[in-house]
């Protein structure tokens, strides 16, 4: 069972660096390696997951996904344009038609899934929260 955990916790703090990554590498994503930390750590250890669902910028956004699969809108603002600046980028370094053709696809159906989550709860006031 220990051997579990520790895989698990490794697993967590792998993602947490390739987050961390994520963070100043403009095409390393941060997001869906935080919702895989925040899932292995919940295996793993209480205190690294309570640690994460705390954090000032990411907690947040974790929490939305775990309670309610959903994803603010300026989180899907940002993924969309981080995506459409992907793509010219590769466009703009001359990358095949075959390799832009895979790239503009791909993208396609992450910006789809990404835009069809629903935001999260509303308040009283039926303002987003």
């Amino acid at each position: 069972m220990w051997m579990k955990r520790l895989i698990w916790r490794v697993f967590g703090l792998v993602c947490v660096g390739l987050a961390i990554a994520g963070v100043v590498l403009p095409l390393v994503p941060t997001t869906p390696f935080l919702l895989l930390a925040a899932f292995a750590f919940a295996r793993s250890s209480p205190r690294l997951h309570a640690w994460l669902l705390a954090h000032k910028r990411f907690g947040p956004l974790i929490r939305n996904w775990q309670a309610h699969g959903g994803i603010d809108r300026k989180a899907k603002l940002v993924a969309v344009l981080t995506m459409i600046l992907a793509l010219l980028l590769s466009v703009a370094l001359g990358v095949s038609l075959l390799v832009i053709s895979i790239q503009s696809l791909v993208l396609a159906c992450a910006a789809f899934f990404v835009l069809t989550r629903p935001e999260g709860p509303r308040d009283e006031t039926g303002c987003r929260k």
